[in-house]
């Protein structure tokens, strides 16, 4: 006997794959179903990127060759139709291999439970940008503090934050200050963010510019673009202090940026041969530095010198 297209046997193993009361109960609340996937719409602000890259043909070449072996997860709108959970990959390879349908779990889950299962799911992926990561701890911590607020109204506010950030930092694998600094980089704005991504501002520093109004940040962006060169850890940091100051603006952020970073020093190099003539052998590399920085000041000087005797002729 079948119900809801799956066999009752099969559907009693299901069950049994879960061990606690709770997980049986939400075990009742599922079934399989293959779904057209015209019916099944994203998740709303998906945090996470469908990138068509290698990985994907490798999937799309996969699918069209034995389906879709792991199952989606959806949820079950009022309308009818369903909203994808986990597996926004898996459906855009069904697409482009040109499936009909996909086979999913279907679970009811309130917007919630929808929110945290969805990054949990996602952030178990080999690749994970720190934009994705960051809009992904910013939608599970705000899902987890609604559901806070509602089972336990004796927390306040604050205490659920604290509570909920914690329990983030516990199944991510990050520390929990480090998931508060992910979810900093939020209030990036996306030039910004997008260079965050790209590796071309590090974590650290990107944190710190975070705090910087929106008008600052693009400012700032703006002069990143004009003289391809990114601030430093301690050029973000002077930013925000004159940022809570009120005094940070297009001036400044230049004057800043305009600072010698101990990284870009220009460094200069030499052909071993064009030297080895004119220092003595036998002296260590440091010994051989210090004898070219002498030999070039005494030239400095005995330049100086000639060009005073000519001006004064």
């Amino acid at each position: 006997m079948k119900k809801n297209g799956i066999d009752l046997g099969l559907r009693e193993a299901f069950d049994d794959l879960f061990s606690t009361q709770e997980d049986r109960d939400n075990a009742k609340r599922t079934f399989l179903r293959d779904i057209p996937v015209a019916e099944i719409s994203d998740f709303p602000d998906h945090p996470f990127k469908v990138r068509m890259d290698e990985d994907m043909e490798n999937l799309v070449e996969s699918v069209k060759e034995r389906g879709v072996l792991s199952p989606v997860l959806v949820r079950p709108l009022e309308d009818g139709s369903y909203q994808m959970v986990s597996g926004h990959r898996r459906k855009r390879a069904s697409e482009l291999a040109g499936l009909e349908t996909v086979p999913c779990i279907v679970r009811e889950l309130t917007e919630d439970e929808a929110t945290i299962l969805m990054v949990d799911s996602n952030l178990q992926r080999e690749r994970v940008l720190p934009s994705e990561r960051a809009h992904a701890y910013k939608m599970k911590l705000e899902a987890m503090k609604r559901q806070g607020q509602r089972n336990d109204l004796t927390l306040s506010p604050m205490e659920t934050k604290l509570r909920t950030s914690a329990v983030i930092a516990q199944g991510s694998g990050d520390s929990r200050a480090q998931v508060d600094r992910y979810i900093r980089l939020t209030n990036l704005i996306p030039p910004l963010l997008d260079l965050v991504d790209e590796g071309k501002i590090a974590f650290r520093p990107a944190v710190e510019l975070s705090y910087l109004t929106e008008s600052e940040q693009s400012s700032l962006a703006e002069n990143i673009s004009y003289d391809e060169a990114t601030p430093s850890l301690a050029q973000a940091i002077k930013m925000k202090d004159f940022s809570r100051e009120g005094r940070l603006n297009p001036d400044v952020i230049l004057s800043i940026m305009s600072e010698e970073k101990p990284n870009q020093r220009e460094k200069y190099s030499f052909q071993a041969d064009r030297l080895r003539q004119y220092i003595p052998v036998g002296l260590s590399p440091q010994q051989r530095e210090d004898y070219v920085v002498k030999a070039l000041d005494y030239y400095k000087r005995v330049r100086e010198r000639q060009r005073a005797q000519s001006e004064a002729r």
